[in-house]
């Protein structure tokens, strides 16, 4: 008879001491920080702190959209609760620390979207996203109609304060990328810890079929107005980041309709529920306009006649090429890169 020692391996099984996601994210990290040494002023401002700021807000809508199953079109209204909070905070509050009014903007614009997520308990799909437009236009025409909220300033601007953490100072191309990659790497974090835990489970019952997460106990209405609320605190933290650490001065208009489209455009062409495909969402938006800009100096294109014809024509193909991208590739960019990896683990399995 075999017994149970004779039957076990002589040597244990090596496992790996590091799995390939854990060395993405600390590959990723020191990346993230050594930046600052490679990249000069006009890469740090214009390039890299917009597209970091862009994918955490497509973090914030993906959670709602890709992990719940709900549609919002008004995720720029929510960004601008985070700025306009944060810059009054920082203004009448001044003994309170950045991280903190961060924080605190962060929920005061959780609390606008468990309001505005009330719709969504009694209806979904292209109802709910038309219903979440009154949030873009309430928030926008506030802001600009309402000058408390930019301290009675008579451009209705905002302005960043003096940033600075424990007397260090964050005014700097550096110090403001180091700010807003400080905060997405935590707020990563917390999205992952999220959908790893039972709340992200049941969100992606609800997302699968709302009935059924009822039917087995899942408290469906409490878990969708919570997913709007963890959507709009992710994206008012990204509100106040790109009014402060990427624009300088802001207003309402800065958060109109055409950034929530493009926070929409993130996470389609990024990959719905995904947390690193939104960064590839983000880098598509940013930098696609910027190399077809590019391109058209480079190319004589002086038969067009004027900036403006230009300008259309760079947004013509910017669409093709989103158009192109979603039906050759529906399931995003995240998709893409995943079946790459892949890939390279088969051929290098069939090298060994």
């Amino acid at each position: 008879m075999t017994t149970l020692q004779e039957s076990a391996p002589s040597k244990p099984l090596r496992q790996p001491a590091l799995g390939v996601g854990t060395v993405a994210i600390i590959t990723g990290l020191i990346a993230a920080f050594a930046v600052p040494a490679l990249a000069d002023d006009y890469w740090l401002s214009s390039i890299i702190i917009p597209t970091v700021i862009m994918g955490l807000a497509g973090i914030g809508l993906n959670l709602l959209m890709g992990y719940t199953g709900l549609v919002s079109i008004g995720s720029a209204a929510f960004m601008s609760i985070g700025a306009f909070s944060t810059y009054n905070l920082l203004l009448r509050a001044p003994f309170l620390p950045l991280p903190v009014v961060l924080i605190f903007a962060g929920l005061i614009a959780a609390i606008a979207g468990v309001i505005f997520g009330l719709p969504s308990l009694r209806i979904k799909g292209f109802y709910l996203g038309a219903s979440t437009l009154g949030a873009q236009f309430l928030f926008e025409w506030l802001f600009t109609n309402f000058s408390w909220f930019s301290n009675d300033s008579q451009s209705l601007t905002i302005s960043a304060p003096r940033l600075q953490i424990l007397d260090y100072d964050l005014q700097s191309a550096t110090g403001r990328y180091y700010l807003v990659i400080a905060t997405t790497v935590l707020l990563i974090a917390l999205a992952f810890a999220i959908v790893k835990s039972r709340v992200g489970r049941e969100w992606m019952a609800i997302r699968d079929m709302d009935v059924a997460a009822s039917v087995i106990g899942i408290r469906v209405a409490r878990r969708k107005l919570l997913s709007f609320g963890i959507s709009s605190f992710f994206l008012g933290i990204a509100g106040a980041l790109w009014a402060f650490g990427y624009l300088g001065t802001s207003d309402a208009h800065a958060f109109n309709l055409d950034k929530s489209f493009q926070i929409l455009f993130i996470v389609i062409i990024g990959g719905v529920a995904t947390i690193f495909g939104n960064f590839l969402g983000a880098a598509f938006i940013v930098l696609t306009p910027i190399l077809l800009h590019r391109l058209s100096l480079i190319i004589d294109l002086s038969f067009l006649g004027d900036q403006g014809a230009l300008a259309n024509l760079q947004h013509i193909i910017f669409g093709t090429i989103i158009i192109v991208l979603l039906i050759k590739e529906p399931d995003g960019l995240s998709s893409l890169g995943r079946r790459g990896v892949e890939a390279l683990r088969s051929r290098a399995r069939s090298s060994n």
